[in-house]
């Protein structure tokens, strides 16, 4: 494995073109997609599933447009139970490549292109919320099956990925972010700035921690004689 520190000059303003989304809250979608649009109609939004159709209405006849699902964009299908949708390398290499690295840049635009279905992008802004692993445990009558398919694994995945690469991309993880974020947007002439991308990925990161803890905590408590083995069907 090799690790080493970004050599190349780190942009200050990026300008969201390409924005990945996967949200479980879907609530402000509304004025932040047509908010960023106010600032580019040439953007584009990928997505998939409930927050694609969420998307899709949204833009209404800009849909052809603006919009890409993540099944087209990566030529894969989802597993049965909408599962490993969003963990493809055209997905990752696009939150985690670096702008002005050419071996980034070949990966996106001809290692990936390679695979079939196009080339990568650099995607600009990643807007993510998580399954609400919480409420599901607090809730009565929750059982370990219950809490362990509500573990958000591709969203994690994501959130920290462009948290990591904040010099990249900017990450957005509540709604309570979006006006501030299309705040910024008008403050400086449709761009988001190196600063608030940083700001960005320490809630990022944060929420993240916290989540992973959240589900540490829950299982760390459960018996698997008591509590786990009585509620599955064992072969």
């Amino acid at each position: 494995m090799s690790i080493r520190e970004n050599v190349y000059q780190v942009i200050d303003e990026i300008k969201p073109e390409n924005i990945l989304v996967s949200v479980f809250d879907k609530s402000g979608l509304n004025e932040l997609v047509k908010g960023i649009l106010d600032f580019n109609g040439r953007a584009k939004f990928y997505s998939t599933g409930g927050t694609g159709k969420k998307i899709t209405d949204i833009l209404g006849e800009k849909a052809g447009e603006n919009y890409i699902s993540v099944e087209d964009f990566t030529g894969a299908p989802e597993m049965e139970g909408g599962l490993v949708k969003t963990l493809h390398p055209k997905i990752h290499a696009g939150l985690l490549a670096e702008r002005g690295n050419p071996d980034h840049e070949e990966y996106l635009c001809k290692t990936l292109s390679k695979m079939g279905g196009g080339p990568g992008v650099y995607f600009d802004v990643f807007v993510g919320n998580l399954y609400p692993f919480t409420a599901v445990v607090s809730a009565e009558g929750t059982t370990p099956e219950t809490a362990r398919v509500n573990i958000d694994i591709g969203g994690p995945a994501m959130t920290m990925a462009s948290a990591k690469n904040w010099h990249s991309i900017a990450v957005l993880t509540s709604p309570s972010q979006y006006p501030d974020f299309l705040q910024s947007l008008k403050n400086n002439n449709g761009a988001i700035v190196l600063e608030q991308r940083f700001e960005y990925a320490k809630q990022a990161m944060k929420s993240i921690g916290d989540y992973r803890m959240a589900i540490g905590d829950y299982f760390s408590r459960l018996d698997f004689q008591r509590d786990v083995k009585p509620l599955l069907n064992i072969k």
